[in-house]
């Protein structure tokens, strides 16, 4: 999710990305098989009824050399290294790692949502277990105990990759190494469908994978009845020293036949694409947003949102309901390792949002939103236990219109 995990530890990814190997996102418009088209995005009219038609899966396209003109903010220049060198940390000190112990770990038996259920299981990181449209979809795969250029993970995955189903599709938001995970990926069959941004497709066919659908932003496709739109997001791409802004960036908006949306946000700073997805995709059950990896400030918030701004982008997406992520997983920069969480649930508390509407789910904890027939149920499924000396169990399963079986500890 951070600049820090495709560039290693030096740089945790603001806006731009240094020297190094790290991340990968944004597309540009593709041409069918002659020339690359310009990596200006598809102009559409604005609208739920003016979204793109679906391409067909698996379509081979060509596209630019770069996505650097998608950038939203410049990539960090010589001063700003400079500046990063002397004074930029990306780690917590002593007392910021000493609430490793208390971080929620909540795994428990994976939830069997029917096909009108959405369903969504924390896996750590941006690694989400979605049911969706009778689906089962991973989002950004991260099953490694590490990452290149940073330290282990600090929570275990909270779902052991032999209790998943069959999976049905994949999404990557970008390249960057705590997304795109190659050691978790080969895990996967080859025909598994993978949605990929622009300029990415190249990596998964060299690795045999036999269904791999690239698309720029505000472009979609659909499988089994889910369509999958690819949206823009504040972020950038690198994986080696010579590929920055060679693949595009962004999230993923997943929809049902019956309308029910999802909004993966992938990784990225807060910025004006939020309330754009939210005119174009109105109705937004609920949106899964990073809140970790923004510390120091000045160098990550080009690319990275803080809690604060998780909340206001509920706001400008209009969505019904968030869920953290991108905390509690990889130490990728400096704030102390429990702030995300504290943070998220007072800013969601002063915007006046429903505390049951914040899912702050544990890593391995579930929730399950059935169909809005009036009595809905919203159900958590998991066991709740932590990481260090805090442990407890419990399992709760609920119904009515809004049952919640369990709370993650507060900070």
């Amino acid at each position: 999710m951070t600049q820090q995990s495709e560039s290693t530890t030096s740089r945790p990814a603001q806006a731009a990305p240094p020297a190094g190997p790290p991340a990968a996102h944004p597309a540009a418009r593709p041409v069918p098989q002659s020339a690359p088209q310009s990596a200006a995005p598809p102009v559409l009219p604005s609208g739920p009824d003016r979204l793109a038609e679906p391409r067909p899966l698996g379509e081979e396209r060509r596209w630019p050399r770069s996505f650097a003109d998608r950038l939203t903010a410049p990539l960090p220049g010589v001063q700003a290294l400079a500046r990063f060198a002397r004074e930029g940390a990306t780690r917590p000190d002593a007392e910021g790692l000493a609430d490793i112990p208390l971080l929620p770990f909540e795994p428990g038996p994976l939830p069997r949502p029917t096909a009108t259920d959405l369903a969504v299981t924390w896996v750590g990181h941006a690694s989400w277990v979605v049911g969706i449209g009778g689906l089962t979809v991973l989002t950004d795969p991260v099953w490694s105990r590490r990452i290149l250029g940073i330290p282990p993970r600090i929570t275990p995955a909270g779902v052991a990759w032999s209790a998943l189903p069959r999976v049905d599709a994949v999404v990557i938001s970008h390249n960057h190494y705590d997304h795109l995970d190659a050691p978790t990926l080969k895990r996967l069959p080859r025909d598994t469908p993978v949605f990929v941004p622009a300029g990415l497709g190249r990596w998964f066919r060299r690795r045999r994978f036999t269904c791999v659908t690239e698309l720029d932003w505000w472009e979609a496709a659909r499988l089994g009845g889910v369509r999958f739109d690819f949206v823009p997001a504040h972020h950038w791409s690198k994986r080696t020293l010579t590929d920055t802004c060679r693949s595009l960036w962004g999230g993923w908006v997943l929809t049902d036949p019956a309308g029910r949306k999802l909004y993966f946000a992938g990784d990225t700073g807060y910025g004006h694409w939020f309330a754009e997805i939210g005119r174009r995709h109105p109705g937004i059950d609920l949106a899964l947003l990073p809140i970790g990896a923004y510390d120091p400030r000045w160098w990550l918030s080009d690319v990275h949102c803080d809690p604060e701004e998780a909340v206001r982008a509920v706001t400008d997406l209009g969505a019904a309901r968030m869920a953290p992520m991108h905390w509690a997983t990889f130490l990728l920069s400096a704030e102390p390792v429990l702030e995300p969480l504290r943070r998220v649930r007072r800013a969601w508390a002063r915007a006046g949002h429903r505390r049951e509407d914040l899912w702050d789910l544990g890593v391995g904890a579930s929730r399950v939103l059935a169909p809005d027939t009036g009595t809905g149920t919203e159900t958590d499924t998991g066991t709740e236990t932590n990481t260090g000396t805090e442990t407890g169990t419990g399992t709760g399963t609920g119904t009515g219109t809004e049952t919640e079986s369990l709370t993650p500890p507060g900070p």
